[in-house]
């Protein structure tokens, strides 16, 4: 993507954090409300333990993974190479482009009884520099692939897009689900 076509997406967002939407559900004591993540997104350490399965196969674990928090988006869950089986993974043709972390990169997962899981893992090998903290870390999709994040199973972000994992800690609405195209 060319320089002019990154700002003219980076610039298409009406809400970026700095305030929260009528819309927006509000938080209770020791919750998050995505409306108040910013964008460009925000990279956090996150010291629980997170879990990645393809079926009944561990393939991910780490008390030492990113969250990556963008206005709108449950956090995606971005886990250190070391803390991922990659014996297990095999490169995919796909490729995708964020305005605010470039080109990413997809791997297919060795489920253990329903075979290849296809674009179940993502990375960006090459991210732009603010989003440096997490090149070649692993991101996956718990609509794929079953995630755990301090014991608390993870629900999918809706879409077949969007990869966020979404914890009894977060309120939204979240992006992806129907409607939600334009924010």
């Amino acid at each position: 993507m060319n320089p002019q076509d990154i700002e003219r997406a980076r610039n298409a967002w009406t809400y970026r954090g700095q305030q929260r939407p009528p819309f927006a559900v509000v938080p209770a004591e020791g919750q998050e409300s995505v409306w108040d993540y910013p964008r460009p997104p925000a990279y956090v350490p996150d010291q629980r333990w997170v879990e990645v399965y393809a079926g009944e196969q561990r393939i991910a674990r780490t008390e030492r993974a990113i969250r990556v928090l963008e206005t709108g988006h449950p956090p995606a869950f971005y886990l250190p190479p070391e803390a991922v089986d990659q014996v297990r993974l095999r490169p995919s043709a796909r490729r995708s482009f964020c305005e605010w972390k470039g080109e990413a990169e997809y791997f297919d997962v060795e489920g253990s009884a329903a075979g290849w899981i296809r674009n179940a893992l993502w990375r960006y090998p090459r991210p732009e520099a603010e989003a440096s903290v997490i090149a070649g870390w692993f991101a996956a999709y718990p609509s794929l692939l079953r995630c755990v994040v301090a014991g608390e199973p993870v629900r999918a972000q809706a879409g077949g897009f969007y990869g966020g994992w979404i914890t009894n800690e977060l309120v939204g609405p979240f992006k992806g689900e129907p409607g939600s195209g334009h924010w």
